[in-house]
């Protein structure tokens, strides 16, 4: 590989959410929504792709713009895009299912390539040509297998208040069977997972469906991931059937590792927000992609990548959110990393973001942010948690930090968190950037590193160096 991969695994410029990870040609494509960095909304921008060679992760390249909001002929007003996805047909076209905010309706845009500029193709419909406007049309998943076209799609937010959705009957996520011509539908939409109000008696109550389907076939058996009730989980359910009989299979990933190793809601390791992602297989080895939470607010959302692996009866264990991602080992002990490669960053009772941001003091925890074209953590307090994992600390004999701080006080370094410090490193009060770094020892097993602030006031982390031999 020319880099390692970690998480997020884009430039920390972008934010793409709601990925959907494809293989085509031997490149994988990420499409996903588009948030603006520091933004005040959801998918503020248009659709971009980003794609690397299968043989390489770590190689990401910008593919451009692929389709612009006004694209839409009607969306001349530039509203947001939401969560999409993209299919190769049976014609060997590349197919851009996508919804515009509110619309309510499915919109298909159509390209020869799978990164080229998509042109609009028109809106799911019925035969008639009538709209297929049933079961809230948002997020849509398509596969195109040896049983037909199948699109998965729906939005029930039963547990939250939003105004337009009141009232109305959300039912739960839905499938309908497409014709070749991959816009027209066969048939009234299946409701395949149930929404919080119709789950009683099924295998979903605890963890029903909510948002963000996403469809494969493994094994004979399709795999429908979908954003549960408790938002910042992928959940999957899975089926013989595209269209029936799905089953409650479990959690995958959680954005706050809340149900890793029996965690609580309450001891949440990251802010915790919405959350939407996909399957996909690159040679061997299968991987979950979802999105963490940066900012004040859940309009920040960029995009990671975690091995999922798959039991021999076809379950998937929850895995842990990392920062060697897509990494094929733990990371280098004798590198320098951007301290919001972080994947835990926790004051030990995390509030959950809202959509308006931070607004009390119940939710006032550490972050990640951006100003003057600088991307950091701060709003770090004693006893706030930082970690990363894995890294081959073995190869590490000396930790340096970029670190400003209001107060003087220090880091103590761990590799469990509440495990026995192995060394300290001394802050001393900074209202610029600034150095220290202090001389350590790990053992070869030793993978993770957390490090836990002591001290008053609060700090900031830009970067953190591990020094090997050579360095």
């Amino acid at each position: 590989m020319k880099n390692q991969c970690h998480n997020p695994y884009l430039p920390l410029y972008e934010h793409i959410p709601d990925a959907e990870p494809r293989v085509f040609d031997d490149r994988l494509y990420v499409f996903g929504s588009h948030d603006q960095e520091n933004g005040n909304e959801f998918c503020e921008l248009d659709y971009v792709a980003w794609s690397a060679p299968i043989n390489d992760l770590s190689d990401w390249r910008y593919d451009g713009v692929i389709y612009r909001k006004q694209d839409d002929p009607d969306n001349q007003a530039g509203l947001p895009l939401y969560a999409p996805d993209v299919v190769q047909g049976k014609d060997r076209r590349f197919y851009l299912y996508y919804c515009v905010k509110f619309q309510d309706a499915i919109c298909v845009a159509v390209c020869d390539t799978p990164a080229g500029q998509y042109q609009f193709y028109g809106k799911i419909q019925y035969p008639d040509g009538t709209i297929m406007t049933d079961n809230q049309p948002y997020d849509p998943s398509v596969i195109c297998s040896e049983d037909g076209n199948f699109l998965y799609f729906g939005f029930a937010p039963c547990m939250i208040n939003i105004p337009r959705y009141k009232g109305q009957d959300l039912k739960g996520g839905s499938v309908v069977e497409l014709e070749d011509d991959m816009l027209t539908v066969k048939g009234k939409p299946q409701i395949v997972i149930p929404s919080l109000i119709y789950s009683k008696g099924t295998s979903f109550a605890g963890n029903e469906y909510f948002e963000a389907p996403s469809v494969r076939k493994i094994n004979d058996k399709y795999y429908l991931i979908y954003s549960s009730v408790n938002t910042h989980q992928l959940c999957y359910a899975i089926s013989d059937k595209p269209m029936q009989d799905f089953v409650f299979g479990g959690v995958i990933v959680s954005n706050g590792d809340v149900g890793y190793q029996g965690r609580s809601e309450q001891d949440k390791l990251m802010s915790v927000g919405n959350n939407h992602g996909g399957l996909v297989q690159i040679h061997d080895q299968w991987y979950i992609f979802y999105h963490r939470h940066t900012s004040l607010n859940q309009y920040n959302r960029q995009g990671c990548a975690e091995k999922i692996y798959f039991e021999p009866d076809g379950q998937i264990k929850q895995v842990t959110i990392t920062t060697s991602g897509m990494n094929p080992m733990p990371l280098s002990g004798n590198a320098f990393y951007p301290a919001v490669y972080c994947c835990n960053l926790s004051n030990g009772r995390m509030g959950a973001l809202t959509s308006l941001g931070r607004t009390n003091s119940e939710v006032d925890f550490p972050y990640i942010t951006t100003g003057n074209g600088e991307r950091y953590i701060t709003h770090v307090q004693d006893n706030n948690l930082i970690g990363y994992k894995y890294i081959n600390l073995a190869e590490t004999q000396a930790i340096e930090v970029i670190y400003r701080s209001t107060q003087q006080g220090i880091l103590e370094i761990r590799t469990d968190p509440l495990g026995e410090t192995k060394g300290i490193i001394k802050l001393n009060q900074s209202k610029w950037w600034n150095s220290s770094e202090t001389c350590i020892k790990f053992t070869p097993t030793e993978k993770e590193l957390y490090f836990i602030y002591k001290g008053k006031g609060n700090i900031s982390l830009m970067a953190l160096n591990l020094k090997g031999k050579e360095s």
